[in-house]
């Protein structure tokens, strides 16, 4: 009985010490170094996740809310049908960025791509006549957004 109580505990103490030192060994050699996340702004890659998933589910939003047809009654022009093509593209390649990142530098990738089909669904949007009231000030705000999410 002795010997089993002290073999368990030589396991879990085992357990703990490499689970201590696989976790610093993978701080210091993983992408972000031992400087700190790799990200531009200084997010750590989980944040860095959370944002460019945010642009992600906002292009997608974007692109569900123009169910142009529906709204319209009249056929798409060919400005307004090539800015949600685009729109698209941008959606299927951020989500596949998406989903592979792992770093904050390639989800900073990713929310650049979503912000480019933001733009898009915003150029579609114009095309269409959707929304003129306050175009100018959502243009602005698109600018901002644009700006932030740009990768220099």
């Amino acid at each position: 009985m002795g010997f089993a109580v002290l073999l368990a505990l030589l396991l879990i103490a085992g357990a703990v010490v490499a689970r201590s030192r696989w976790g610093r060994t993978r701080d210091l050699s993983g992408p972000s170094g031992p400087a700190g996340p790799s990200g531009l702004s200084g997010l750590s890659d989980l944040d860095a996740e959370a944002d460019a998933n945010r642009w992600v589910v906002r292009l997608g939003a974007g692109l569900s809310a123009l169910e142009v047809r529906a709204w319209t009654g009249t056929r798409v022009d060919g400005t307004a049908a090539q800015a949600l093509t685009d729109a698209s593209e941008r959606l299927r390649t951020a989500r596949a960025e998406l989903a592979t990142a792992r770093t904050a530098a390639e989800y900073a990738l990713v929310k650049r791509t979503a912000a480019e089909g933001i733009d898009h669904v915003r150029r579609a949007r114009t095309s269409l006549g959707l929304d003129q009231a306050d175009a100018e000030a959502r243009r602005s705000e698109d600018g901002r957004a644009w700006r932030s999410a740009q990768v220099s």
